[in-house]
């Protein structure tokens, strides 16, 4: 008989925490909880949440009828932390601490291995997170750039992309750690992955470069860009609003939403179809970049992320881009479910969990 995992999986959002329980593979409860500006605003610090969202938890298992100390095990969503390589960590002094001090950058994702943690003190149930945003796995030609001064660094949807080769895999009979792939994750970010054997050699930085998405910049020219930063025009807070928030298609159009972009297109607005063609050609080209860092090697392309629920984006980026790979599509992405495989990989010895960096 199989032994069931009882996982809890927490992936806090700026203002809403999304909480989920599994039997092994399969979810059997799911709530997400909004807060409202004014709750949030009380706390001066990120991490000075964790107890109020601890309580949200905690009425969260009450509701399901599920006593905490029969989980076997809590995932939440991994932070900001040392670049990492690619896995399951079972939650550490260490990582505890970067995140308590915020050591590498606030976010309201370091409360994930904060609140999983707190189950581990009251309980002693393993507390674990899966494939942060920094997860870092590049070959060392691809962190150079023209300055020394500022080498490239991985900043992606590893969670998602991994979770979706995997699930490729499955269904289509590959080894993970014999094919490569070439993944774009496409929602309000945008991160385009070349992914060797398991690893990812390459990936574009979904904060600041590749393509401009729904609501980035992506890549600019950068001459360009230093007159913009000294024009007097416009503050440093406004230009990296600009960059992540206000730019891409918001600042094109004064959306990012691509359901109003697609009716837009059909009442017949030429702006509103060049802008997002514009889009879909710079995911293309981006792909096509990275099938080059690969060889052409590639078994299969995959598209991920919200963006892949949009039929003409999918059907526009295939256009030039299937000629390398045979194209799969997984729309939105399964955060809740990539979290909790994460663990119940662990908690079933198919793999070992990750050591955090020293």
């Amino acid at each position: 008989m199989t032994e069931i995992f009882k996982i809890l999986v927490v992936n806090p959002g700026s203002t809403s925490s999304k909480l989920a329980i599994f039997n092994n593979e399969q979810m059997v409860a799911e709530k997400k909880i909004n807060y409202s500006a004014e709750e949030i605003a009380c706390f001066p610090k990120i991490i000075d949440q964790v107890d109020f969202r601890r309580r949200a938890m905690d009425e969260f298992l009450s509701e399901q009828n599920i006593k905490p100390h029969t989980l076997s095990a809590v995932v939440g969503r991994g932070g900001l932390l040392k670049p990492m390589q690619s896995g399951t960590y079972r939650v550490t002094p260490q990582i505890i601490d970067d995140l308590k001090n915020s050591r590498y950058g606030e976010h309201a994702s370091n409360m994930g291995a904060l609140l999983a943690n707190s189950f581990t003190k009251d309980y002693g149930i393993p507390a674990f997170i899966v494939d942060p945003v920094v997860v870092d796995e590049l070959q060392n030609i691809a962190r150079y750039t023209g300055l020394k001064e500022i080498p490239r660094r991985p900043l992606w949807h590893a969670l998602n992309i991994m979770a979706v080769i995997r699930q490729t895999c499955r269904e289509e009979g590959f080894e993970l750690k014999d094919d490569n792939f070439v993944v774009a994750h496409i929602g309000g970010g945008i991160s385009v992955a070349a992914i060797e054997k398991g690893r990812c050699i390459d990936v574009s930085n979904g904060l600041e470069s590749g393509p401009f998405t729904p609501e980035r910049a992506g890549a600019l020219p950068t001459i360009e860009l230093t007159n913009l930063c000294f024009s007097g025009k416009h503050t440093e807070s406004e230009i990296k609003k600009m960059l992540v928030g206000r730019g891409g298609m918001v600042n094109h159009l004064g959306t990012s939403s691509l359901i109003e972009i697609e009716n837009r297109i059909k009442d017949g607005d030429q702006k509103s179809k060049e802008v997002f063609e514009a889009m879909c050609y710079q995911i293309a080209k981006e792909i096509g970049s990275y099938v080059a860092v690969l060889r052409g090697q590639v078994r299969r392309i995959i598209l991920t992320g919200g963006g892949a629920k949009c039929p003409s984006l999918v059907e526009s980026v295939s256009s030039y881009v299937k000629c390398f790979a045979p194209i799969h599509v997984v729309p939105g992405e399964d955060e809740l479910s990539a979290l909790a495989m994460g663990a119940l990989r662990v908690l079933r010895n198919e793999t070992e969990p990750c050591e955090y960096p020293a």
